[in-house]
């Protein structure tokens, strides 16, 4: 199931939790926010640092706090935001507040599965899995989803309306959810090493860096744009670039002597594998 636009009215009533305001927690609540999904008064975040819980007041209006157990406490709708090394603990001084028939609980931690984030929370606990991306930033991520055990069908409903404001979502088998880290959670890096790049190429040609840096950058933003709008495969969209004996074609039996292709392939499946890694 695929997802473009937020069912914002899944969200009316609720409160929002935020455990960790780091730039994923960011990045969705200003997507809550300026979807008119949520108000700012109806979210919480808390963060060891500060300097982040500052950030989110003095920006979103958001209230903050060091204290996990407060923002569960006053939550319904949980989201677990931090390092992969980091959710037992912060689950474990949040699952006194934990209250099952009340809290959904969703996490963005990669590679935790929804069972490890369930041991430390209370028997019934509704859990729901999500695999974000970066661009969420700008309100182009996009974000997978599975839920626990114990998970409703309206829990599902409601932290996919949530990831929605800022996000295509899409729901999965668990089996996938890792797969899913390696291809779109990690996957703007690998946009971001292509861009590099191709500035790096630039320069070499004799373009400013800032020059290099707007064509590689617009001409990445308008290639995905095609595959989006046309619905077309990548691989027709490249034919239909590359003429016989042409500068692509050049190009492209270059890529291929070099196993570009199966060189990102692997790297894929690395950043899945060590998904995998961390959820043991």
């Amino acid at each position: 199931m695929e997802n473009e636009t937020s069912n914002t009215s899944l969200l009316q009533g609720r409160s929002l939790g935020l455990l960790g305001a780091g730039n994923m927690a960011e990045a969705l609540a200003r997507g809550v926010i300026n979807s008119g999904a949520m108000p700012a008064g109806r979210i919480l975040v808390s963060d060891v640092s500060a300097e982040r819980r500052e950030l989110f007041q003095r920006e979103l209006g958001i209230a903050a706090t060091d204290d996990n157990v407060e923002v569960v406490a006053s939550s319904d709708l949980v989201v677990v935001c931090v390092k992969p090394q980091q959710v037992g603990a912060v689950l474990q001084q949040a699952a006194p507040a934990v209250r099952p028939e009340r809290h959904v609980i969703a996490s963005i931690c990669a590679g935790v599965t929804t069972a490890r984030l369930e041991q430390p929370l209370p028997a019934g606990a509704r859990v729901v899995r999500v695999m974000p991306n970066t661009p969420m930033l700008i309100g182009l991520g996009a974000s997978c989803l599975c839920g626990g055990k114990n998970a409703r069908a309206e829990d599902l409903a409601a932290v996919e309306a949530l990831f929605a404001c800022a996000s295509l979502t899409m729901r999965v088998e668990e089996r996938l959810m890792d797969a899913v880290t390696g291809l779109s959670g990690s996957g703007p890096a690998y946009l971001f090493y292509l861009v590099e790049a191709m500035v790096a190429a630039g320069v070499a040609e004799g373009f400013t860096r800032e020059q290099a840096s707007a064509l590689a950058t617009r001409t990445v933003l308008g290639a995905a744009r095609m595959l989006e709008q046309t619905g077309l495969p990548p691989e027709e969209l490249r034919r239909r670039v590359t003429s016989p004996n042409g500068t692509t074609q050049a190009a492209v039996e270059r890529l291929d002597r070099d196993q570009v292709k199966e060189s990102i392939t692997a790297a894929v499946r690395r950043a899945a594998e060590r998904s995998r890694e961390l959820g043991r």
